[in-house]
């Protein structure tokens, strides 16, 4: 039973599942309540699951848009992370690629230098 929750995914296919099975039964339960007399005392408790199993269904039809927005949210986030990982990632390699030419271009600033001071003082 474990198993069956490790994922979102895998609760809601079990949801999916009972809802399918909920349903089922409430088919059965109108089929049983058409077969007997309006006025059997029979009838009461098959009303009475009837309403049971239609607040069953409404339940589990919730559940599954609850689980259906948590996997949403989910991919959401996953999308975000990845997209700041690339983010992150792509600065750093921006970092790493501009620093280099900054390097050079102060070891460029250093060489002429002296070679401005050379012509002004020329």
């Amino acid at each position: 039973m474990e198993e069956q929750f490790e994922t979102l995914e895998s609760a809601h296919e079990f949801v999916a599942l009972l809802a399918e099975t909920v349903a089922e039964a409430k088919r059965e339960l109108e089929r049983d309540m058409q077969r007997e007399s309006a006025t059997s005392r029979r009838l009461d408790a098959p009303r009475i699951a009837a309403y049971n199993v239609s607040k069953l269904e409404l339940h589990l039809s919730q559940s599954r848009r609850i689980l259906n927005d948590l996997r949403t949210l989910r991919r959401l986030l996953f999308q975000e992370r990845k997209s700041s990982k690339k983010a992150n990632s792509a600065a750093a390699e921006d970092l790493t690629a501009t620093a280099p030419s900054r390097s050079n271009s102060f070891a460029h600033e250093s060489l002429s230098a002296p070679t401005l001071e050379r012509s002004v003082a020329a």
